[in-house]
């Protein structure tokens, strides 16, 4: 062998160890890069996993935010279209308290302990409200306001406005979160006449129903009882009942009477301004203002609750004049509570 040949060879032989001792190094080391990579892929299905499951709360909440912001503009529209009925006609509103009657602020509740005034308008979820307010007089934790079975409409049940020295009335307006709950007019005439009519109510029937029977439905000697009516198949029809509306001249009974005259909204300045047709939502948001939202439950649901699409069907034997002069009665609660002027009934 040549030197230059041994020269080759040596230097071949050197290299081989070199070869072989990276192989190893590599093969040492995947199990390392192997352990690590499986690591990395964990920590990123992991953080993939929380992101899907935190996806839908954080969309969630985001949806609550602007419902909520949403309802805020709303109360803020709702209270700006009531100063300004009310600015705009000074003549026909009361804005003094010493200008008021204690009967006119007897659908006032008081609630001294949450500094809360309440506006009670029967026909708009008023049972529900007053069984509420009923429960927050009681000690914590509050019974569930579904749960009260005894009659909340009885006298003395709930305090009243009235019962306190205007003082004190005047101090509690001014300082109580005050709200109300309003709703169509035309809906809520519909719901009293159904509840006080078309049902057994032989108090209404006594008081109103056999009058308008005498008025208005060719009935001279009206059964004596709401039962020997029903039995006789004669009852106060819808016509009958706007007919009465429209064409006396003494104060509306609580259950139909104007919705402003219950509340006098431009005398108290209302905090908070709900709609029937808006229950749910503008209750969740009231709660939260009173900072009752884990305290109490509003009831969540109405059975055979009115709403405005059956208005036509209600109205159509409603000769169009009497629509007419209906809503010149109901008017001013159109305007104020924001409710539209319901064409479809009016303009023939």
């Amino acid at each position: 062998m040549t030197f230059k040949e041994k020269s080759k060879h040596t230097r071949n032989k050197s290299t081989r160890p070199s070869q072989c001792t990276s192989s190893q190094q590599l093969s040492a080391s995947s199990p390392v890069a192997m352990a690590q990579y499986s690591g990395f892929k964990q920590l990123l299905g992991y953080v993939v996993s929380m992101f899907l499951i935190a996806l839908p709360f954080y969309q969630w909440d985001m949806s609550q935010r602007k419902l909520e912001e949403r309802i805020h503009e709303t109360q803020g529209l709702r209270k700006q279209l009531l100063r300004e009925t009310c600015a705009g006609d000074k003549e026909t509103f009361k804005h003094r308290l010493e200008d008021v009657r204690d009967e006119e602020l007897a659908n006032l509740i008081v609630d001294d302990k949450h500094g809360i005034i309440y506006c009670y308008i029967p026909k708009v979820a008023c049972t529900n409200w007053k069984k509420v307010m009923f429960s927050l007089t009681q000690d914590e934790p509050y019974p569930d306001p579904v749960s009260i079975s005894r009659n909340i409409h009885l006298p003395n049940t709930l305090p009243l406005l009235i019962s306190f020295p205007r003082l004190e009335m005047k101090a509690k307006l001014k300082h109580y979160t005050k709200f109300l709950f309003v709703r169509d007019p035309f809906v809520r005439l519909i719901s009293a006449y159904r509840d006080k009519f078309l049902k057994r109510n032989e108090e209404f029937y006594q008081k109103i129903g056999r009058h308008i029977l005498r008025l208005y439905a060719n009935q001279p000697d009206p059964p004596h009882s709401v039962d020997k009516a029903i039995a006789s198949g004669i009852r106060v029809s819808f016509q009958n009942f706007i007919q009465y509306l429209v064409e006396r001249n003494v104060p509306f009974e609580p259950h139909w009477r104007q919705m402003q005259r219950l509340c006098l909204p431009c005398l108290i300045k209302y905090d908070f301004v709900g709609h029937q047709e808006t229950l749910q939502q503008d209750t969740s948001q009231l709660l939260k203002i009173l900072m009752l939202q884990d305290d109490i439950q509003f009831p969540h649901s109405y059975e055979n609750m009115t709403t405005h699409a059956v208005l036509l069907d209600w109205f159509s034997a409603v000769p169009l004049e009497d629509r007419r002069k209906l809503y010149e009665l109901y008017e001013e609660d159109f305007r104020m509570f924001g409710y539209k002027r319901p064409r479809e009934l009016l303009d023939g």
